[in-house]
């Protein structure tokens, strides 16, 4: 809370004593500029964000009241369901009311809270699907010592590590971003972010570009790797498995999650560290991206952890029906 709390007070301070005023608005370029797709954007969109958020939280709600599910792979799942309700939620609300009320405007403190949020979660979830990826790795190679490594207290310190390096990522950027100035007032998305900022920036942007560059390549490409060597490890130790069930079972699991990574890794490749012009086609691509693992990949999470996942289904089953399990004796 105390790195929230800061990035607000250092965004009043700027406001009070930079070459912003407290009234500047940025016009978001929004989805479409097509007035007859508005509608249709909406209600699209709309239930996107309605089925992301009851998805995320029926996962959540099903492994805490299941203590079958309270191992570290589940624990580490709830975590990321939470982060991407949170995640699709700074976003895509402001998207909705704009396309409703027609109204594009977004001030410029309520800008640098979007973009804070929005890297801190975005973040998160890039270092979540990095754990989850280490978590199967030891779970499959190493199962005679997974709790012992995999230890409730070692997977509260690896979430509130994740926590804190995001905050203070999202709290670099947000700060480099305001100490900008901006000669045009339409931003090439649909939310604040980054990318788009700089390009409206009539300011030297060099700094801004080099820390991106070090520290999105940082956050983004170590996970990345992290990732695919516990996945090479996997695949290596599912292949030895004398039991072809057992390796069927394994490959379902992992297979979901590579799922989830490749959409997601691909899409924020491509925004982050794949510099684009700002021609039409350009933005409109950007867009597409943002809109990728911005709401599709946290849409997809819930149906493919759910219906792939055995434990899951009948936790979620037992959850609607009303008869969960908060003992281990039931």
């Amino acid at each position: 809370m105390g790195l929230t709390q800061g990035v607000f007070s250092l965004t009043s301070e700027l406001l009070e004593g930079g070459n912003q005023t407290s009234t500047f608005e940025f016009l978001l370029w929004g989805l479409s500029d097509q007035a007859q797709q508005q509608h249709i954007l909406f209600l699209l969109f709309l239930w996107m964000y309605v089925v992301t958020v009851a998805g995320n939280l029926l996962i959540v709600l099903a492994i805490g009241t299941d203590t079958h599910l309270h191992t570290p792979m589940y624990f580490f799942l709830a975590s990321l369901s939470c982060i991407d309700i949170f995640f699709t939620s700074t976003t895509v609300p402001k998207a909705l009311v704009n396309i409703q009320t027609q109204s594009r405007s977004i001030s410029y403190a309520g800008c640098l809270a979007q973009l804070y949020f929005f890297l801190t979660f975005g973040d998160m979830d890039i270092f979540l699907l990095a754990v989850m990826a280490y978590d199967r790795y030891v779970a499959i190679c190493h199962p005679l010592h997974y709790m012992m490594i995999m230890s409730l207290h070692r997977c509260a310190v690896l979430v509130t590590a994740c926590w804190t390096l995001t905050s203070l990522v999202a709290m670099t950027h947000t700060f480099l971003i305001s100490r900008l100035s901006f000669c045009s007032k339409i931003i090439p998305d649909f939310f604040c972010d980054l990318g788009p900022l700089m390009k409206v920036s009539c300011s030297d942007t060099q700094v801004n570009e080099l820390v991106l560059l070090f520290l999105g390549g940082t956050v983004i490409l170590i996970p990345f790797m992290l990732i695919l060597v516990s996945y090479i490890r996997i695949v290596s130790a599912i292949l030895r498995a004398p039991s072809a069930q057992g390796r069927r079972k394994a490959f379902s699991t992992c297979g979901s999650h590579l799922v989830v990574v490749a959409l997601f890794f691909g899409t924020v490749i491509r925004a982050y560290l794949c510099p684009s012009s700002s021609s039409s086609n350009s933005v409109e691509e950007d867009t597409a991206a943002a809109v990728m693992y911005t709401v599709v990949t946290p849409l997809l999470n819930p149906f493919i952890y759910s219906l792939r996942n055995k434990d899951m289904k009948a936790a979620v089953v037992r959850l609607l029906k009303g008869r969960v399990s908060f003992s281990q004796g039931q």
